[in-house]
């Protein structure tokens, strides 16, 4: 306990060191209709200002849009939005739990399938927690180019006040047409995901402890940053005119990478490639991944943060790249191995979905299919001959199918988007710098995340204690 105590105070020491900037800035907020893009809310503030302040050169300038969370009347909440909205968060919840538990218990050996759930049931809890106490304000209000500020630490200034003739609560600069209180929990369920993927690359190995701690440093030291310079209408990212409707960069390159980086540092499992580590119930990765589709839809059409058109072609691109990608990849496996396997259909299923993610409100029909038969392809090549080659042990190909399938989607994104859908031209050169950007900051913070709980409490379980199983090592219980 003393050690683990120890971690989480470097923990607190690199939070601050690496935030510190944001107090001169937290006070100051700037105006970023420039740069509002990549986000879809932000998007038609700046539009709806330029319009107003267009017609006439002679009359006074429009006020500027919103740059931080402010208060509104509740006249100005759209009921329709908030019970998208409302939706919409329950669906990318329900992706990590049972979702994302299931899809990843069925591909472990039995010995190991409470422990893996048992990984992203805890990181949905750790997350709601530091989501509420700092991450979401680090995330999402102004503060510098790489960090936001702590003007909703512990949600301070989020209201709803009931009133007698009216009632005022306050809204994201990002969502104005919902309460802030939505926008939050929205966003909570993508804080959630992100490092619960993570863990399909270390499968089978890592301590729940070192694991608890990693994803707390992580959430907070990499996760928030990265969010906020993406999606934050101030952030550097965002500024340079990054496209990413709903997490190809924020969510899968930074978990992918980071998934990468577990798998090298941590080793290889006890008898990877000498001894036989076959799925253990495949019927729950199908009913998992079937369950990631579904909740999809809420990660991408939520991400339009209103029940519009947009909204609508971000779900019909999301479903056409989907099936795409698992038909791709079953036809390829099939003509590379001899026959099509639910494992193989599945996974593609999700790569489309991954690879869609940061184009799925910018593009249009031909360009998913184009997305998904890409990524379902490549994804495979990357999840079987690429991991061979260079001998790394990515367990359920976290890195295989979210790093390698969000690079996909986001570069295509430069090249598919569509202006009359998404409202922003496509550049491939610009959505490198922001697949870079991701793979530099998440690669090499990961890294030396990793190495500091190494040495403190230890990353990986003992290998006799590997052997036995995780489940009845490190929580006293085991699967029938």
């Amino acid at each position: 306990m003393r050690k683990l105590l120890m971690s989480l105070a470097m923990a607190a020491s690199l939070l601050v060191g690496g935030v510190g900037a944001a107090f001169a800035d937290d006070a100051a907020s700037t105006p970023a209709a420039a740069a509002a893009a990549s986000t879809p809310a932000a998007a038609e503030q700046a539009s709806a200002a330029s319009a107003a302040a267009a017609p006439d050169a002679s009359a006074a300038a429009a006020p500027a849009a919103p740059a931080a969370p402010y208060s509104v009347d509740s006249s100005k909440i759209s009921s329709g939005d908030t019970a998208w909205m409302l939706t919409s968060s329950a669906l990318v919840l329900f992706m990590t739990i049972p979702g994302l538990a299931l899809f990843y218990a069925g591909m472990v050996r039995k010995k190991n399938v409470l422990a893996t759930v048992m990984q992203s049931f805890a990181i949905t809890c750790v997350v709601t927690v530091l989501w509420t106490v700092v991450g979401y304000s680090l995330a999402f209000t102004p503060g510098n180019a790489f960090i936001g500020g702590f003007s909703r630490v512990l949600l301070a200034g989020m209201t709803y006040i009931k009133g007698d003739k009216a009632t005022t609560l306050t809204v994201s600069h990002l969502a104005p047409t919902i309460p802030e209180t939505v926008y939050f929990i929205y966003q909570m369920t993508f804080a959630i995901i992100t490092p619960a993927l993570i863990t399909g690359a270390f499968a089978d190995r890592m301590k729940f402890s070192a694991m608890l701690v990693f994803m707390t440093l992580w959430s907070l030291i990499v996760y928030s940053p990265i969010a906020h310079m993406v999606w934050e209408p101030t952030g550097w990212l965002s500024s340079a005119g990054i496209l990413d409707f709903a997490g190809g960069t924020v969510v899968h390159i930074n978990a992918g990478i980071a998934g990468l980086v577990c798998a090298l540092v941590l080793g290889k499992r006890v008898g990877y490639g000498r001894e036989a580590m076959a799925p253990h119930n495949l019927v729950l990765t199908l009913m998992g991944a079937a369950m990631l589709w579904v909740g999809w839809f809420g990660f991408n059409a939520g991400s339009a943060v209103a029940a519009d058109g947009r909204a609508g072609f971000a779900m019909l691109t999301t479903q056409v790249a989907t099936a795409c990608a698992a038909l791709a990849w079953m036809f390829v496996e099939w003509i590379a191995k001899g026959k099509p396997s639910a494992l193989g259909i599945a996974s593609g299923a999700v790569a489309g979905l991954v690879a869609i993610t940061p184009a799925s409100g910018f593009v249009g029909v031909g360009g998913a299919l184009a997305i998904g038969l890409i990524a379902g392809a490549v994804c495979f090549w990357s999840a079987t001959w690429l991991k061979m080659k260079l001998g790394y042990d990515d367990s359920l190909d976290c890195f295989g199918v979210h790093g390698v399938g969000g690079i996909i989607g986001a570069l295509l994104t430069g090249i598919f988007a569509v202006k009359d859908i998404g409202g922003a031209d496509g550049s491939l050169l610009l959505q490198a710098k922001g697949v870079l950007t991701t793979v530099v900051y998440s690669g090499v913070l990961s890294y030396v995340l990793l190495k500091i709980i190494d040495l403190v409490i230890g990353l990986r379980v003992a290998e006799e204690e590997e052997r036995e199983g995780l489940d009845v090592v490190l929580h006293g219980e085991h699967v029938e």
